[in-house]
């Protein structure tokens, strides 16, 4: 009888193949309010790691944790106006609480530029409060309409930094730094995933932004996905908060703020740049398990042996889990593992075990080879090493083969139907962007031509990167 697949095919419908996946390996399931989303501990674990190291990264930039509240007086988003019309669509608004009409409506916290903003003016008084680099981990709301799990909910999680300057060059160099020491070694070194960092045109900026950089991942069905931004603020804020400082001089200036945040929809992301038609295929610097030890059948010497290599593992630092629940059949067992996306399977047996040996089992290439048991902590770091640079080489090689060098807003069209397109800026002036936009293709970033990232979108010669996203 021939094997059921437990997955819709990626090729055949990527949506219902990003559902299956979150469904079959226990990441997440939808919330009881709609647009909300219940993340499932499995699903929790990837997060708590990518928390972990973007947090490192982020503290070690100088900016330190703090906490704000959830809710935020509807006056304080009125203090900017682009502010709250780029939001006003996706708030949610509490009139009533505790059996009576509020005096003042609160907003449940979309971002929180402005309730920094309202602190910040008074914790800086002088030059020498300056740069106030702050960062908080939140839960955020914004009205969903087309709900995806991870990828856009009413409610997810992430974090928010926020930071005020003395001077504009110093808040949009630390906006730049946030991208190039935080965001892209954490997606590209510990997601495996390769980024393109640019800015965005200005319809694309962020509500009340002056500049708006982001990181762009290509997806496996070739559609971009922004997996983190940078904002320079200028003064719109410290301005409509008053957040001044007297400096050395003793005169009377306005800061210069930034933001800049990355959430749980790089979880989405890590999905779908890596997942195959089996499901998940974690980086090993990322996975909650990297190392599955599967119990094939019921035995002392097979049950010690697990142990021990998993002892082994464990005190090297790798993640190991043990699966010997012998009642569910030992197919059965492999293949919810590698839905989960398991970087590296031991199979270990009472035959294998005769032989002194065990069978190491490759997500990544669905390889498999026998390593003699004295072998097997010697061969794994080096094995999930290679899976990490794998998975990495992969996903470069599917965004440099379906990303075309194109120049005219027909092509780009064409080229936008299977990945991205690079063209000049120029060409999408006077109208170019709107009528890309009418085929459900936006700008992702604008770079240099030797992909560096521009200072704004008036300099010559610059390249939009194009294609349709989530």
């Amino acid at each position: 009888m021939a094997k059921q697949n437990i997955l819709t095919s990626p090729d055949e419908n990527f949506p219902q193949w990003y559902q299956d996946v979150l469904n079959k390996a226990a990441l997440a399931e939808g919330g009881p309010v709609r647009g909300t989303m219940v993340i499932k501990p499995y699903g929790y674990g990837i997060w708590e790691a990518i928390q972990a190291d973007v947090d490192a990264r982020i503290k070690a930039t100088g900016a330190r944790n703090v906490y704000m509240p959830l809710f935020i007086p509807e006056s304080y988003l009125q203090k900017e106006a682009e502010h709250v019309e780029g939001f006003s669509p996706e708030l949610a608004v509490v009139t009533h609480a505790g059996g009576s009409e509020l005096d003042e409506p609160v907003v449940v916290r979309p971002t929180s530029e402005t309730i920094f903003g309202e602190y910040m003016a008074k914790w800086v008084q002088s030059h020498r409060d300056l740069p106030l680099l702050l960062n908080q981990w939140a839960n955020v709301v914004r009205w969903e309409l087309r709900p995806r799990t991870f990828l856009r909910t009413t409610e997810f999680l992430w974090q928010e930094g926020h930071t005020a300057h003395a001077t504009q060059q110093d808040a949009a160099d630390y906006a730049a730094r946030i991208l190039h020491e935080v965001y892209v070694p954490h997606m590209e070194q510990m997601l495996a995933v390769p980024i393109t960092v640019g800015i965005k045109p200005p319809s694309e900026r962020f509500a009340g932004a002056i500049n708006t950089m982001a990181c762009e991942a290509m997806m496996y069905d070739g559609k971009a996905l922004q997996m983190g931004t940078s904002h320079e603020l200028g003064q719109n804020f410290a301005e409509a908060f008053d957040i001044t400082y007297q400096s050395k001089e003793g005169k009377l200036e306005t800061c210069w703020t930034a933001s800049w945040g990355v959430s749980t929809r790089m979880v989405g992301g890590l999905i779908m740049a890596h997942g195959d038609e089996k499901g998940l295929r974690l980086p090993p610097s990322i996975a909650p398990h990297q190392v599955v030890i599967l119990v094939i059948r019921e035995d002392d010497a097979v049950t010690q042996a697990a142990q021990t290599l998993a002892a082994e593992l464990g005190d090297m630092g790798i993640r190991v889990e043990i699966d010997d629940n012998v009642d569910k059949s030992f197919g059965r067992r492999a293949t919810d593992w590698e839905v989960k996306g398991v970087p590296i399977r031991i199979e270990v047996g009472p035959r294998d075990l005769e032989n002194g040996e065990v069978t190491l089992a490759r997500r990544d290439n669905a390889t498999k080879q026998s390593v003699a048991v004295s072998d097997v902590a010697k061969q794994v770091p080096d094995l999930l090493d290679q899976i990490q640079s794998t998975l990495f080489d992969q996903a470069a090689k599917r965004m440099k083969d379906r990303t075309q060098t194109i120049s005219t807003l027909a092509e780009a069209i064409e080229a936008s139907q299977t990945g991205w397109a690079r063209l000049p800026w120029d060409v999408l002036q006077d109208g170019g962007e709107e009528e890309l936009k009418a085929s459900s293709i936006t700008v992702r970033a604008l770079t240099r031509q030797d992909g560096s990232v521009p200072d704004n979108e008036k300099e010559s010669d610059l390249i939009a990167i194009v294609g349709r996203s989530y």
